[in-house]
């Protein structure tokens, strides 16, 4: 019998129930600030009530015993959806009509309950082993049912929604600006970190001094970086003509972008030597006596075969700057950390999630895609 019970189902399911039977759903706030009641899914009408506890029940049951792989991530994905539409509507109904003051945010129930099944779903998805392909399917039908269910107005009545709809303006610029942070940092540094990784993999005396420096650089932490930025970027943006045109100041996106690119140098450098020096010496020497030049042959040969550790260094800095951009709204310079420290200063924890979960929601989606991409680019080598 012992045998049947899954040892992570057990854990899911319990937390899952205590979840679904002794925490809050939903926490209701007469305005932004003030404590949250606490409500229970049963004290929600529009969240499904007893029917939707049993069906939660029946599924946290299904995920503790040991189950083909489908059927699990199957489970755990109907439960999330369920979960999903259950909380916008449990709001909604909760809320009182014309009531602008008012926010109803989701419970400490939901969100652990979320964790569960969550962890179930992804529990599945690494037993069924799925291809790079099948991976990409997956995320794009997770994007698909997120964005059906924010169309379709089921979640407007959420406080970090209504939160968005005072700021939409205001959120889709900081979005812009904390995508160029983020992606605009990672490929300046794919520019410069390439040929310098090149460089230090041909001058093996160079790399030590190179990779010391950047590794260096790597050990400051984010925030006082930023702030050693502020004194030279301003005096680059008051004394060098035409700086200050180009946007370059003591606060601002300017120190933001350069403390991040700095972050990026040392994945890539480091990345691109080791992928060359994982090239087959064999590889490299047919090359060398089909006549291929030193340039020749790291174009068509050394750099194609290392491309799939340097994609490897391109996800490493891209998640990582992604979630540093954050930092940047510490410094004026904007991004999706505008709302999380706004959200931290006023007491005010949906606008904290207004920021946080699109940086999260951005990570997560650019390190499935990439991880996809590595191995894509491993097979083709191969």
């Amino acid at each position: 019998m012992q045998q049947r019970f899954d040892k992570l189902g057990v854990v899911i399911a319990a937390l899952g129930l205590f979840a679904l039977y002794a925490q809050p759903f939903l926490a209701s706030r007469a305005n932004r600030i003030v404590p949250g009641e606490p409500l229970m899914i049963w004290q929600a009408p529009g969240a499904g009530g007893w029917p939707m506890m049993a069906a939660l029940t029946i599924a946290f049951g299904v995920l503790l015993f040991r189950t083909a792989p489908i059927v699990r991530l199957g489970t755990a994905s109907a439960a999330l959806l369920g979960l999903a539409i259950a909380v916008g509507l449990g709001a909604s109904s909760v809320l009182s009509p014309g009531d602008s003051f008012a926010r109803i945010s989701p419970g400490s129930g939901f969100w652990l309950m979320g964790f569960a099944l969550a962890l179930a779903a992804t529990d599945g998805l690494a037993r069924l082993r799925l291809g790079p392909v099948a991976r990409l399917g997956v995320l794009v039908a997770v994007i698909v049912a997120v964005v059906a269910i924010l169309a379709s107005g089921i979640w407007d009545d959420l406080a970090a929604m209504r939160e968005y709809q005072s700021r939409s303006a205001a959120f889709w610029r900081e979005l812009n600006t904390h995508l160029f942070l983020a992606f605009g940092a990672v490929g300046a540094a794919i520019v410069v970190g390439v040929p310098v990784g090149i460089v230090c993999y041909s001058l093996p005396k160079v790399r030590g001094a190179v990779l010391g420096v950047l590794n260096i650089v790597q050990t400051i932490p984010s925030i006082a970086l930023f702030g050693l930025l502020i004194a030279p970027m301003a005096w680059i943006g008051a004394n060098i003509p035409g700086a200050s045109a180009l946007g370059i100041a003591g606060i601002g996106v300017a120190p933001a972008f350069v403390a991040l690119f700095a972050y990026s140098l040392l994945p890539m450098v480091s990345n691109t030597v080791v992928g060359l020096e994982g090239v087959p010496r064999d590889a490299s020497e047919a090359a060398r006596g089909m006549g291929m030049t030193g340039a020749q042959r790291m174009a068509e040969i050394l750099l194609p075969l290392a491309f799939p550790v340097i994609l490897t260094g391109i996800r490493i800095v891209l998640v990582q700057n992604i979630g540093l951009a954050v930092i940047a709204g510490l410094i004026g310079g904007g991004g999706l950390g505008i709302f999380v420290f706004q959200g931290i200063a006023q007491t005010a924890m949906p606008l904290v999630l207004l920021g946080a979960i699109p940086a999260v929601a951005m990570a997560f989606t650019a390190a499935i895609i990439l991880d996809a991409g590595v191995e894509l680019s491993r097979k083709g080598i191969a």
